[in-house]
């Protein structure tokens, strides 16, 4: 039996604070889409497609942040059997400066046969922009 909507999002959730690319991108469609609405300059807007995704999430991993908790995580199934909205805050470390980082994020995930066909991470663009500036100053 295929996974629920809500199950993949809960994997998903715990890869990522893990940062275990491997079984993120093992949840992911062949043609998913992780976007980001808001986001600094400089940083992309979308990465579409597995291997784009493995890529790009390789490329990022451990370098620049380290997840330590997830805070006050809320799942909301919707009305619509694909698509859930999570809420949570990220707890973690600047790995560059060892200063603390906290991001406040709401996600909607859209899960198609048990595999994520889009995920847009609507994270805060500012504590993002601070985190990148630290490090490059």
């Amino acid at each position: 039996m295929t996974a629920t909507a809500r199950e993949v999002v809960e994997q998903v959730l715990r890869a990522g604070l893990a940062m275990d690319t491997d079984t993120f991108v093992g949840l992911i469609a062949p043609d998913g889409r992780i976007e980001w609405p808001y986001h600094p300059a400089g940083v992309p807007d979308h990465v579409e497609g597995r291997e784009q995704i493995r890529e790009f999430l390789t490329a990022q991993a451990g370098g620049l942040v380290r997840f330590e908790e997830y805070r006050n995580t809320v799942i909301h199934e919707t009305k619509d059997p694909e698509v859930v909205i999570v809420e949570y805050d990220v707890h973690g470390t600047v790995v560059p400066t060892g200063a603390p980082l906290h991001q406040t994020i709401i996600a909607v995930i859209r899960v198609r046969d048990g595999l994520v066909v889009s995920y847009r991470d609507y994270l805060n663009p500012l504590v993002l922009a601070e985190t990148l500036a630290s490090v490059v100053a």
